[in-house]
């Protein structure tokens, strides 16, 4: 005999979610964590994406694809863009500014096959960067949900960037930019008063987290990109947030305040791991790093590591190191038998392993949260976009990590990696924060009743 919810999942298989996440390898995660969920809970499921990055279907058979946008090899929008770093998200205002017209055909060619199927089309979630897709949506009368990979936090400074930009924060990237990227020189930093000041609107900041966000207001400009997601986020049918209300609960009432659809907190690291959506093989054994740095900083970071005498763990991606095909800058002897280094590993499990005392990571949000389930203090060296913001928040809200702010000179490596390898309060700290997740994934928690209300309120469509 079927249970209830055995049946209640049959019939919801006959309405389908159409997902489109952003072709990178920290949105493609949560929204393919995001698909498996819905999946669970009985949905059938189509993934939009683009070739670029495209994730390997095989290990998603219960999955739809659908490859949009670039599938045409010839064309030169595309050719000369490169794959990697900021320099990879010109690519995205290409697919914002010419996607519209191939979408919209796409979503009606799929909502008449799913009526023929007689299966009903329940609703479009898109990365919240697609920001071009609310039209569309709005054109088929077809609901839009979003996923914001980033924090709720993050959003709200987002949110106010012309009020920054009017404080001209924004503007003293043009001088101060440069030194802050080059990490050895950041010490310089300190000299500049402004840049050392507390935010006005957002007291736990200082002026240079800011700046180190690296964006400006140009309408074809990332500064621009962000307010066009602002915009359509707050017009969209509901947003889901890869987070969970007792992390950022102030930041979660604000936005319910101010933004009238509704929010769905959900952390999916603890519903699904992500291995199976990586770009890249996997060792399975240790975990990856995606940013890039120039050889020198590489070598400050193998010299700290060498002086705090601990035993580690490292990724070095192919490509990591600027001009380095791999590990070339590496002295001989390296590691020696204090550490490994491989090229990929699935990061959550291995913050999950009782051994995993500190995490040292970019300050990306997926890294960060993954590191709050896990309950493990972290080293943060961010690079820009929302890092130096999670990096302060893990620093001196939460106070569960360090956050490398006057550059990656050796000596701050190796106090911080030695401070969170001994600091019992910051770990004792950590501790508390991955009990307050799994509390809230028990039945009634807040966790779990998120999940309960984004399922009833896609199959209410």
């Amino acid at each position: 005999m079927e249970t209830q919810t055995e049946t209640t999942n049959t019939v919801r298989r006959n309405q389908r979610i159409i997902l489109f996440p952003l072709p990178y390898q920290g949105h493609i995660n949560p929204m393919l964590q995001l698909a498996n969920l819905l999946y669970s809970k009985g949905f059938s499921i189509t993934i939009l994406h683009t070739n670029f990055n495209k994730p390997k279907t095989s290990n998603y058979p219960h999955f739809t694809f659908k490859f949009i946008l670039d599938n045409d090899p010839r064309d030169e929008r595309y050719s000369n863009l490169p794959l990697h770093g900021m320099g990879a998200f010109n690519r995205l205002f290409v697919f914002n500014e010419d996607g519209a017209d191939e979408l919209r055909h796409e979503l009606e060619l799929l909502m008449l096959a799913s009526k023929e199927d007689d299966e009903h089309v329940s609703c479009l979630i898109t990365d919240a960067l697609w920001h071009f897709t609310q039209s569309v949506a709005d054109s088929l009368s077809l609901p839009r949900l979003v996923l914001r990979t980033s924090s709720l936090f993050s959003f709200l400074i987002y949110a106010s960037i012309p009020l920054l930009d009017d404080r001209g924060y924004l503007s003293l990237s043009d001088n101060t930019m440069a030194p802050i990227l080059d990490g050895l020189g950041y010490h310089d930093l300190s000299n500049n008063k402004r840049l050392e000041e507390q935010v006005e609107e957002f007291p736990m900041l200082k002026v240079k987290d800011i700046v180190k966000m690296g964006f400006k207001r140009e309408k074809d400009g990332a500064g621009g990109m962000i307010d066009n997601m602002v915009k359509q986020m707050k017009a969209s049918s509901g947003i889901i947030w890869n987070s969970f209300k007792e992390l950022e609960e102030s930041e979660l009432e604000t936005i319910r305040r101010d933004i009238p659809a509704p929010s769905f907190p959900i952390p999916f690291a603890k519903h699904f791991t992500t291995s199976s959506s990586s770009l890249l093989e996997h060792d399975r054994s240790f975990f990856p790093c995606v940013a890039q740095v120039e050889e020198k900083h590489f070598m400050e970071m193998v010299h700290g590591l060498v002086d705090s005498k601990q035993l580690f763990l490292w990724v070095v991606r192919p490509g990591f190191v600027s001009g380095s095909t791999w590990l070339e800058p590496l002295p001989d002897g390296f590691p020696g038998e204090r550490g490994r280094i491989v090229k990929w590993a699935p990061q959550q499990e291995v913050l999950g392993h009782e051994a995993i005392v500190a995490f040292w990571t970019h300050g990306g949000w997926n890294s960060t949260l993954e590191s709050v389930c896990e309950g493990v203090p972290m080293i943060c060296w961010p690079f820009w976009g929302d890092q130096p913001l999670d990096a302060r928040y893990v620093s001196d809200v939460w106070k569960v990590g360090v956050y490398l702010e006057n550059g990656w000179k050796r000596e701050e490596i190796t106090g911080a990696i030695r401070r969170v390898m001994t600091d019992e309060e910051m770990r004792e700290r950590a501790r508390v924060l991955k009990q307050k997740l799994d509390v809230s994934l028990m039945k009634g928690g807040s966790s779990y009743e998120s999940v309960e209300s984004l399922v009833a309120y896609v199959s209410s469509f």
